[in-house]
């Protein structure tokens, strides 16, 4: 158990977040190596984990697009792209390789299908982030300083595992906000995110030099604050 009072925790928790601003790139390449390690290992384990769930919901729901192109297994290098990945350590934000479905299939069992599989993938980084704030939670890790190598790798991996989960529900293409977003909308809306779709891309990575060097920080907003309020519910 952790000596800490929750005030204490509370500080301390914030200094790490703060240290792992997200996309904030000198802040990344200023990480400990101890940090990069973790980082690598909830790279495999959450990228692996987010696209399985959106090939395992989409076979599920009877289509076989996934299974047939070798994407319905936890084999990481099914799932990794490279660039993506190297992304993810030096940036901050990264990618897997997208899982292949047949939306016509998914809408013969349901008009949710295509919402459904998208959601899963973010869905599991919740998960992820719940499962691994058990042990902080029940006092089995001491978050206290000088922090141990295994409560940081809990801490990253609960960190990065939520701002995944608010990146992509970010509703613009490719993103799986986007598809999540569509089913809930008239078809005149529908319209209007189709027309947007190809600049989905290019809006983002906007957003991104915004942040980093134009001080309007919509990500921060979209992704940061969100993740920190959930980080703060998941671990005090």
């Amino acid at each position: 158990m952790s000596d800490y009072t929750k005030p204490e925790r509370t500080t301390y928790l914030a200094s790490i977040q703060s240290k792992s601003r997200w996309y904030n790139l000198v802040t990344v390449l200023g990480l400990s190596f101890p940090t990069l390690v973790a980082r690598v290992i909830t790279l495999v384990i959450a990228f692996t984990v987010h696209e399985f769930a959106h090939a395992w919901s989409a076979d599920q729901l009877g289509d076989d697009t996934p299974r047939l192109n070798g994407r319905l297994t936890l084999n990481p290098l099914a799932h990794l792209d490279i660039l993506g990945s190297i992304m993810l350590l030096v940036a901050g934000f990264g990618w897997a390789k997208p899982v292949p479905v047949n939306p016509n299939a998914l809408r013969r069992r349901t008009p949710m299908g295509m919402m459904l599989v998208a959601a899963a993938g973010p869905f599991s980084n919740l998960l992820l982030a719940i499962v691994a704030a058990i042990p902080i939670r029940a006092g089995l890790l001491a978050l206290g300083a000088p922090i141990s190598f295994i409560e940081e790798l809990f801490i990253e991996f609960i960190w990065i595992n939520l701002i995944l989960l608010f990146f992509n529900l970010i509703p613009i293409f490719p993103l799986d906000g986007e598809k999540v977003l569509a089913y809930f909308l008239p078809p005149n809306g529908q319209e209007v995110l189709a027309r947007i779709r190809p600049y989905g891309m290019m809006i983002l990575m906007v957003m991104i030099i915004f942040g980093q060097f134009g001080g309007l920080d919509i990500l921060g907003w979209l992704v940061q604050a969100p993740a920190s309020q959930v980080f703060q519910l998941l671990v005090l």
